[in-house]
């Protein structure tokens, strides 16, 4: 009696493991995609994975739903480990009706969140769905919502991280949208509220699925995507590399490593990268390779708004999150994606104990009436507000001009940044030289027969009075001006002077973020 009831367990488990089937199994490779198993297999340690319900199956009869009927209902989860460390995973089974959401896949996922909430560890969702199933009606939009709501539970708590591997439609794009990274595949990841086929009949636009809501589109013109993956193999390799960074939850502080980069290193090649003429463009990223272990950066949202770089680095061992105008893009402006871009950065970093370096070299907010009418006064207090409201340690360093709004909203002193410093090149004042000269000097300059004499004049002067970096440090808003090549080692002291920084905040439901 006992072995039959073994050789039913075993067939229906092995019957789990199969999904859909075969066929679907067979359809989802010609296609050049991975199953669910196959995908949370290549992310996890070798035999790491425990799945949890694995047995859970529908309870709907309507539209002959009996007939179609798998275990595990459309969703493979479980736990595991990445390099050692516990996380929890949840995919989507295209090969069990399309990967779409049913109530009990919703209850599956929300299980796993409480899970990974209570446990303290980061939760991962593989995405390759067609959305909800149209056949259970509203309760597959009630389990969205369970879903959303679980999201918000545990924004700030564990860090959430999203794979877009297949198809994401309607509902179903929310979610990856409220966790703090995507990593969507090219050519293979798409996001959309509304697919090709409604916008046709709506609007009448003709567009394909890859330039509607495709990787490079949402990596590169909304932001929605931080990572593009080439394949789900880089896929995988990226969610490894950015969980390497991160503590398992916000109790924690992210791994420290041990390295053999001399805390103390030099380089007297750093201030050769910044150009003589403060109008030439130069790339960022070459110093902050410098300055960081092992010359080793991580960059996020490296497509989207490249005239602000964000990322994440190690400073002997530690993992800290680095902001940075990049001249090379926009001079270096501050527009609205970039404001947005790297507000969620410095809030991410904040929630999960990462220290923040600010490099700035920044001539200011993006001037134009397309910006003004899309709200880059909204947008661009979310940079201000990110940053008045961090209370991890924050350290800025200003390289090269630091002018105006932009010159406060880059981690300014008087937002409660701990430590500025500044390089002999930087230029902090209200206007550059040049613009400035022009307004106060305005008739002087029109009433003379060698008005560029006199305007070389007046902006030699107004460096010497404004814009050098001596004149902050004489007020204090900076606190030391630093020989650019011993710019690694006083980043590395200031670090471990605020490692033990305790900041108290007054008590309040929450602040109101200027969305």
């Amino acid at each position: 009696m006992h072995s039959e009831k073994i050789e039913d367990y075993v067939k229906k488990r092995n019957t789990a493991l199969q999904g859909g089937g075969q066929d679907r199994i067979k359809a989802q490779h010609e296609k050049g995609k991975l199953t669910a198993r196959e995908r949370i297999d290549l992310l996890l340690d070798e035999g790491s994975f425990t799945e949890m319900d694995p047995m859970t199956t529908h309870h709907y009869h309507e539209y002959d739903m009996q007939k179609k009927k798998f275990f595990t209902d459309g969703v493979v989860g479980g736990y595991g480990t990445v390099n050692g460390r516990q996380i929890f995973v949840f995919a989507y089974d295209f090969t069990v009706l399309g990967g779409t959401l049913s109530q009990m896949g919703a209850r599956k996922i929300t299980k796993l969140m409480d899970h990974a909430v209570r446990t303290g560890c980061p939760i991962i969702g593989i995405m390759d769905s067609g959305g909800a199933r149209i056949q259970e009606g509203i309760m597959s939009l009630d389990g969205f919502a369970d879903i959303f709501y679980h999201n918000q539970l545990a924004s700030g708590v564990i860090p959430q991280i999203t794979a877009s591997i297949g198809p994401s439609a309607g509902g179903s794009v929310y979610s990856p949208a409220m966790t703090d990274f995507v990593i969507m595949v090219d050519k293979a990841g798409t996001m959309f509220v509304t697919g090709p086929d409604v916008v046709k009949t709506v609007l009448g636009e003709e567009i394909s699925f890859d330039d509607l809501g495709g990787a490079m589109t949402h990596g590169s013109k909304s932001g929605v995507a931080h990572f593009v993956a080439q394949n789900e193999y880089e896929c995988m390799d990226y969610i490894k590399k950015l969980i390497s960074f991160l503590p398992q939850n916000n109790s924690e502080d992210p791994p420290k490593l041990t390295t053999d980069d001399d805390p103390n290193r030099l380089d007297h090649n750093l201030i050769n990268i910044i150009p003589e003429n403060p109008l030439q463009p130069y790339d960022m990223k070459e110093i902050i390779n410098s300055i960081v272990d092992d010359h080793k950066f991580f960059e996020v949202h490296e497509l989207f708004a490249p005239n602000v770089v964000v990322g994440y680095g190690r400073m002997d061992g530690q993992v800290v999150g680095i902001i940075a105008n990049n001249p090379m893009h926009l001079a270096g402006a501050l527009d609205i994606d970039s404001s947005n871009k790297a507000a969620r950065f410095i809030r991410f970093c904040d929630a999960f104990n990462i220290p923040l370096i600010t490099l700035v070299d920044t001539p200011g907010y993006m001037p134009g009436s397309n910006q003004e009418h899309n709200g880059i006064i909204r947008h661009g207090s979310k940079l201000l507000y990110a940053y008045c409201e961090a209370t991890v340690p924050r350290i800025t360093l200003v390289i090269g001009k630091a002018y105006g709004g932009a010159y406060i909203a880059m981690g300014s002193k008087n937002l409660r940044t701990d430590v500025n410093y500044a390089w002999p090149t930087a230029r902090c004042a209200v206007l550059g030289g040049e613009a400035a000269v022009k307004i106060m000097y305005r008739k002087e300059l029109q009433n003379t027969d060698d008005a560029e004499a006199l305007k070389k004049k007046l902006i030699d002067e107004f460096a010497e009075k404004f814009e050098n970096p001596y004149v902050a440090a004489s007020h204090g808003t900076v606190d030391n001006v630093i020989d650019p090549a011993e710019t690694r080692p006083m980043l590395i002291k200031a670090l471990k002077m605020l490692a033990n920084k305790r900041e108290k905040q007054l008590p309040r439901k929450h602040g109101n973020i200027n969305l």
